[in-house]
């Protein structure tokens, strides 16, 4: 009982900082961007909201099996990909709930400023309710419709989707060296016993 309630506790704590982090972000640099560069600010959190929680569906679908095979001929991601399986109701929580709920919460938010931002622009005051339902009706229609067709694609590939995942976390690794220390420290582990 006490790790479940620590582990709600930190993902509320976690949700919270991160969307604190993303709205204070859009807001800071909303004076000084363009309205186009924020709708596309907009869509970037939605389709994130979108891949996000396609990589939780398909880590509940996906099979353990299949990378067990893979990994012992070295395939590239197959090791983290047999990880997050093992691991998928994290995966799929973080993904689904974390990532996915704050990714709603900031387009509901940039979507609000965007259509502050019009009915100031070009004085349309007296449509500002009709703009507002306007906005909401096209964020909620992207998103839900996205997630629609996102999970119907992660059933049917998800070894394929966390393999592919997989692999980024991996070549991810290996880009910023956190492959070679772990090695380093191993080996030094190694040396001291």
């Amino acid at each position: 009982m006490l790790f479940f309630t620590r582990r709600v506790l930190g993902v509320g704590l976690l949700t919270f900082f991160l969307s604190l982090a993303f709205s204070a972000f859009f807001r800071l640099t909303r004076a000084v961007v363009p309205f186009w560069f924020s709708t596309g600010i907009l869509l970037i959190v939605v389709l994130l909201g979108i891949v996000f929680d396609i990589v939780g569906t398909a880590v509940t679908a996906a099979q353990e099996a299949p990378f067990h095979a893979m990994a012992s001929d070295r395939v590239t991601g197959a090791r983290t990909a047999m990880a997050m399986v093992r691991n998928a109701d994290r995966v799929a929580s973080f993904c689904n709930d974390v990532v996915g709920d704050i990714c709603g919460t900031v387009s509901g938010a940039i979507g609000s400023a965007l259509v502050i931002d019009l009915v100031i622009h070009y004085q349309v005051f007296r449509y500002e309710d009709l703009i507002s339902i306007i906005m909401v009706g096209l964020v909620a229609a992207v998103t839900v419709g996205g997630k629609a067709w996102g999970k119907a694609f992660a059933i049917q590939r998800a070894n394929f989707i966390i393999l592919q995942v997989g692999k980024a976390f991996e070549n991810g690794r290996r880009l910023f060296g956190l492959k070679e220390n772990n090695k380093k420290r191993r080996g030094n582990r190694k040396q001291l016993g």
